[in-house]
C-alpha cells in the first residue's frame, strides 16, 4: 500500500516570518509586532531564548563585557527583559526565566508563536521566498507561513540552503579582507560547541561514580587551564568540540564526545586529587550543545576585523557590539594538548557599529537575518556572535522588517529610509553610537525647567553616559521637571528614560550572583507621577507605584499647556539619574 500524508496543514498569512527564537529572533519578532506587523515565529524548541534558555543556560554577554566597559549595556528590548527578570525572578529560577521569555512572545499582540516547529522547506518565486513550511512535532501538523519578509535567526542559517541564499562556512584567508588575525589559507574550521553542567554544594560528602564510557583525566595538566577554576555552578566554556568537524552534520556525534569529556572532568574534580569538591554534586547537565558558529550569510556588506577596529562608524549603523574578537581554537578542548591557546581575545573597541547592509541577503530579495549568522567574516563574527549583540541586531532587523512592509519596500530598498529606521530604534530606547535621537518640535520649543539644577541634558538626544558626559539630570524624591508650552497643545504621550544602573552587571547568570544585580537597581525610580497643566491648574494624570523599567511611557491623549514629571520613590538610592524626558 502506498504511503500517504495524512497530517493536517495549517496556513498562516503574515507580514514577517521569523525563523528561530533565540534571543536575537525573539527580539526581532517582538520588535516587528510592536511596530504593527503581523508576525509568525517558527521555533524548533519548546522554550525560547536559544543558548540563554533553560536547555543551555549560557549567560547573556555583550558590549559591556561583564561591566568592564561601563554604560555600554544593550538597552531596548533586551534591557526590558532583563529588568522584568530582576523584578520577578530574584530566586534566579530557570523556569521563571523561560516563562518571562514565553509570555513576552505568546502575549504580544500581532504575534503568532509556533513552538516545537522545525523549518523544513522554502517555496521560492524567483529570488524571493514565497513561503516556508515547518513540522510541529507535538501536534503532528505542517505549518505553512506566507510572508512579505522572512527573518532567519535560527543560528544555523537554515533558510540559506533552502532558499539558495549565499552563505559561507569557515575562516577566510588573511588576504581576502586583509585581516591580520585570519589564517594564511582559507579553511572550513569554525569555533566549536560546548556542553555546560551545573553543580550544587550540600551539607555533607557527595560521592560520584563516573559512567564507564567517560574519559579519564588523572592530572590537572590534562585539562585546559589545568582545571583550576572553581566554576562548578555553571561548568566550563572550554568543554568544547566541533571546530574541526561539520558544525551541523556532526552535532549528534560531537554531543556524545562532549558528554564523555564532561563526565571525565567531573570525575577528575571529584575523584582525582583534592579539589575541595567533596560536598558538591552535579545537578544538571546540558544535552543540547551551545553552538558558536556554523553558516554565515553574505549580505551587501560583510563586516570585517578592520570594520570593528575602526569602530564601525557606518552611515547606516543600526546595531552595535563591543565584545572582544574572541576566537576559539577549532580543536577546542584538545587545543591545549596540541600546544595552542583555547581562545585568543583579540582587542575590539566598545562600542562599534554594525551596518544595516550586513543584515539582509545579497541575493534573496526578502531575506533578513540577525545573530551569529549575520554577514560577517569569521574574525568579526568572533565578536558579534554573543547574545547581547544578537539582541541589538535582532531588534534592528525586526523594526526594519515592519517598516519595510509599511513602506512597501524590500530590505535593500529600505536602505534609502535608514534614517527613519534609526529614529524608530532610538525611540524604543536602543542605543546607536554617534546617532542622536531627534525629538518632537513640541519638546524642542517648550520651556524646560526643574525644581533644581539644569535639566537641558534631558532633550539632548543621548540617553546614557557617553564619553565622560552623563547626559542626565539627577533628581531625588520630591524633585520635578516640567515642560511649558506657548499654548495648549495636543500631547499623545510623555516618555521618560530613567536610571537602570547601566554601570552595573546583569548578565543573567542563573547559577549565582556572578557579580551581578539580582533585584531591581536601587537607583531605579519605583514610584513617580505625571501632572498635566490644564486651565492653569496642575492635575495629576497618572501615578506609577511599582515601576521597574527604564523606558517609561505615559499616555496623555489630550491638549495640555504643560507636562510635569515628579519622582516619588526609588528602589533604595537617595539620588537617581533621569536621562530623557520628552513629549509627542
Amino acid at each position: 500500500m502506498a504511503a500517504r500524508d495524512v497530517f493536517p496543514v495549517e496556513t498562516h498569512e503574515a507580514d514577517v516570518c521569523v525563523v528561530g527564537a533565540g534571543m536575537a529572533g525573539l527580539c526581532a519578532a517582538v520588535a516587528a509586532a510592536r511596530q504593527g506587523a503581523q508576525v509568525v515565529v517558527i521555533q524548533d524548541r519548546p522554550v525560547l531564548g536559544g543558548n540563554a534558555s533553560s536547555e543551555m543556560r549560557v549567560h547573556i554577554t555583550g558590549a559591556d563585557r561583564h561591566n568592564s566597559i561601563a554604560y555600554m549595556r544593550e538597552t531596548g528590548l533586551l534591557e526590558e527583559i532583563r529588568l522584568d527578570n530582576l523584578r520577578r525572578n530574584r530566586q534566579q529560577s530557570f523556569a521563571v526565566w523561560d516563562t518571562i521569555l514565553y509570555e513576552k512572545t505568546r502575549h504580544q499582540p500581532n504575534l503568532t508563536l509556533l513552538l516545537n516547529c522545525t523549518c523544513q522547506k522554502a517555496e521560492m518565486q524567483g529570488d524571493r521566498i514565497a513561503s516556508v513550511t515547518g513540522w510541529q512535532l507535538t501536534t503532528q501538523t505542517y505549518h505553512v507561513v506566507r510572508a512579505a519578509i522572512f527573518v532567519d535567526c535560527s543560528g544555523d542559517a537554515v533558510l540559506a540552503p533552502l532558499s539558495g541564499a549565499e552563505f559561507r562556512v569557515g575562516r577566510e584567508a588573511r588576504a581576502e579582507y586583509g585581516e591580520s588575525i585570519a589564517p594564511e589559507e582559507a579553511d572550513r574550521c569554525t569555533m566549536g560547541m560546548t556542553l555546560c553542567f551545573g553543580a550544587r554544594e550540600h551539607d555533607g560528602p557527595q560521592p560520584f561514580e563516573p559512567p564507564p564510557w567517560a574519559y579519564t583525566f588523572l592530572t590537572d595538566d590534562e585539562l585546559p587551564y589545568r582545571g583550576k577554576e572553581r566554576w562548578w555552578k555553571q561548568g566550563y566554556w572550554w568543554i568544547e568540540l566541533g571546530g574541526e568537524d561539520d558544525p551541523i552534520a556532526d552535532t549528534e556525534r560531537l554531543r556524545d564526545e562532549l558528554l564523555k569529556i564532561v563526565y571525565g572532568v567531573w570525575d577528575h574534580i571529584k575523584n582525582q586529587g583534592d579539589h575541595g569538591a567533596d560536598n558538591w554534586a552535579m545537578e544538571w547537565l546540558q544535552f543540547l550543545p551551545s553552538k558558536r558558529e556554523s553558516r554565515r550569510y553574505t549580505g551587501d556588506h560583510v563586516l570585517s576585523q578592520q570594520d570593528i577596529e575602526a569602530e564601525g562608524r557606518f552611515d547606516d549603523l543600526v546595531a552595535y557590539g563591543g565584545w572582544t574578537m574572541d576566537d576559539h581554537h577549532p580543536a577546542g578542548f584538545w587545543a591545549a594538548r596540541q600546544g595552542h591557546q583555547a581562545t585568543i581575545f583579540h582587542p575590539a573597541p566598545s562600542p562599534y557599529g554594525i551596518p544595516y547592509r550586513a543584515l539582509y541577503s545579497c541575493n534573496i530579495e526578502n531575506l533578513m537575518f540577525a545573530g551569529r549568522a549575520a554577514s560577517c567574516t569569521h574574525a568579526a563574527m568572533s565578536s558579534t556572535r554573543v547574545m547581547g549583540t544578537g539582541c541589538s541586531m535582532g531588534q534592528a532587523v525586526g523594526t526594519a522588517a515592519a517598516l519595510a512592509v509599511r513602506l512597501g519596500a524590500d530590505p535593500r530598498g529600505l536602505g534609502a529610509h535608514v534614517h527613519q529606521l534609526q529614529q524608530l530604534l532610538l525611540r524604543d530606547d536602543c542605543y546607536l553610537p554617534w546617532v542622536h535621537q531627534e525629538l518632537s518640535p513640541l519638546t524642542s520649543a517648550a520651556r524646560l525647567s526643574a525644581s533644581q539644577g539644569d535639566p537641558e541634558p534631558l532633550r539632548d538626544g543621548i540617553s546614557r553616559p557617553v564619553g565622560g558626559e552623563m547626559h542626565s539630570w539627577p533628581w531625588r524624591a520630591g524633585d520635578h521637571v516640567e515642560y511649558l508650552f506657548n499654548r495648549p497643545s495636543p500631547v499623545r504621550q510623555a516618555t521618560l528614560i530613567v536610571d537602570s544602573a547601566l554601570d552595573k552587571n546583569i548578565q543573567l547568570s542563573h547559577f549565582g550572583p556572578y557579580h551581578q544585580l539580582t533585584a531591581p537597581p536601587e537607583a531605579m525610580p519605583k514610584a513617580l507621577h505625571l501632572d498635566l497643566l490644564i486651565e492653569d491648574e496642575w492635575r495629576t494624570a497618572r501615578e506609577l507605584s511599582d515601576n521597574h523599567q527604564r523606558l517609561v511611557r505615559i499616555a496623555v491623549d489630550q491638549p495640555v499647556a504643560g507636562v510635569r514629571a515628579v519622582l516619588d520613590q526609588t528602589w533604595g538610592a537617595q539620588t537617581s539619574n533621569l536621562y530623557a524626558f520628552y513629549v509627542d
